[in-house]
């Protein structure tokens, strides 16, 4: 049944609210365990293996470098659409390629989807798709490396549209002033299930030999869990969820061209809403800065502070369940200083943890365990309030359109961390100013932030102001 949003009943809305956060809970195995985790290193290895196998058929001393070392995944080249190249940039290629995708991809499904009386159909389309091509990467081995990447982008896009049509429920299932508190308990119930899941499978790569599960094996069983884990608790916000009536009137003709006359209606039309832009122009900033300091701490970990596998896997828990809480403490921080002073809070506490990075000691575990738990208490609330209060700053109707646009801008934007960082790497010598080059993320958007007038953005575009800003 399809009916106004959101509801006034307080009960409805809380049963919405407790299915919704599941959804964080589902998806989030994807970025964690399929993206940081075995994606990279076992894709890598299978274009590594095949190219091998491809070079040997041509000498008896094969992918030989310039230095007489063999390295399948430096010297050794793979080749798609007539272009050469190293087995180990494949990963990097492929999330290039991926993010591109979904900047064509999602704000248009976006736009289809506020014009849709069934968003919830499009948001269990797309995420049991996602989780459906994601059990299917088990299926890579050998050397069919292309299969992989065909299978990856699948899942990227449905991991990336349905997070877009997630979103939008935000103002269909909660009033201003539940916002905060509801996107902050999603963000952390998120980390919980990537933590989680995670933890379950590196159970099997460090173990799994004892019962004969290889490492080959044990990351083919990590993407199929992942998708079992992705589509199995989706079931509990699809059971909650209701199809609320799209504010706009459909337009004339088909989904699809309807869906591309509105996108670009949107982009047009979002240049009436400056404010708005200059939030998530802002947003874009500092979350670059966290996407980088997620990403590239393992590197730092490993090149500059020397450790070893071992440690960097449990640095990786550590942030995930650290993470949970700190998404239940930025809620209520919130509720007490107002969402854009907590999230400014939370940026002058990545500053700290990045200057405390600078001092962290080769080989010391305990420092960079602590250190991965103040990361863990500003990942996740960070976002989180974000989330919330770009959603306050949407006109209405358009709610999977604009979160479309934050989806893929995170993505579109997310380069400059990773290249601020190897430049200054590459110019200093040292991984220790690159970390602290990352600082400068969080100081712009902490600036920038503190002259967005929230207030006025959410006045701007009609909606109601919430009591605590």
């Amino acid at each position: 049944m399809v009916d106004d949003s959101p509801t006034a009943d307080p009960a409805t809305r809380r049963r919405e609210q407790r299915g919704w956060v599941w959804y964080d809970f589902a998806n989030s195995v994807f970025p964690t365990s399929v993206i940081t985790v075995f994606g990279s290193l076992y894709l890598t290895a299978v274009a590594g293996d095949a190219a091998l196998a491809d070079t040997a058929r041509n000498g008896p001393t094969p992918c030989v470098g310039p230095d007489g070392a063999a390295n399948k995944l430096v010297n050794c080249d793979i080749g798609l659409f007539g272009l050469e190249f190293a087995a180990g940039s494949l990963w990097g290629y492929l999330l290039s390629f991926a993010t591109v995708i979904q900047v064509l991809v999602v704000p248009l499904i976006g736009a289809i989807a506020d014009r849709s009386a069934r968003k919830k159909a499009m948001l269990a389309g797309f995420a049991f798709g996602g989780a459906a091509v994601t059990m299917a990467i088990a299926l890579v081995a050998g050397t069919n490396w292309e299969l992989g990447v065909v299978l990856f982008v699948l899942g990227n896009i449905g991991y990336g549209t349905s997070i877009a049509i997630y979103y939008s429920f935000i103002p269909e299932i909660a009033t201003a002033d539940e916002r905060d508190a509801l996107s902050t308990r999603g963000w952390a119930f998120g980390y919980l299930g990537g933590g989680l899941a995670l933890g379950l499978q590196l159970v099997l790569v460090l173990f799994g030999e004892s019962i004969g599960v290889d490492e080959g094996a044990a990351a083919r069983l990590a993407f199929l869990t992942s998708g079992i884990w992705w589509a199995l608790f989706t079931l509990i916000p699809l059971r909650t969820l209701r199809d609320h009536r799209p504010i706009a009137e459909p337009r004339a003709g088909s989904v699809l061209t309807a869906g591309f006359k509105e996108l670009g209606a949107t982009l047009r039309d979002a240049r009436r809403f400056p404010l708005t832009l200059a939030f998530l122009g802002t947003y874009l900033i500092y979350t670059d800065g966290i996407a980088s300091v997620a990403n590239l701490s393992a590197q730092y970990g490993s090149e500059e502070l020397r450790f070893d596998d071992q440690v960097l896997i449990t640095t990786i828990l550590i942030v995930q369940f650290v993470a949970f809480l700190g998404g239940v403490l930025h809620g209520r921080l919130a509720r007490v200083f107002g969402t854009k002073r907590t999230i400014m809070g939370s940026l002058s506490v990545w500053v700290v943890v990045l200057c405390l990075a600078y001092f962290v000691q080769a080989g010391e575990q305990l420092q960079f365990y602590a250190l991965a738990g103040g990361i863990g208490l500003v990942l996740g609330g960070t976002n989180a309030l974000s989330r919330s209060l770009f959603s306050q700053m949407i006109p209405a109707g358009k709610q999977a359109q604009y979160f479309s646009i934050y989806e893929v801008g995170e993505r579109a934007t997310s380069w400059l961390g990773p290249l601020v960082f190897a430049v200054t790497a590459g110019a200093t010598g040292s991984y220790r100013y690159a970390i602290l080059s990352l600082i400068a993320f969080f100081a712009i958007g902490f600036v920038l932030l503190y002259f967005v007038p929230v207030r006025r953005a959410i006045e701007a575009v009609g909606n109601p102001v919430p009591n605590r800003l």
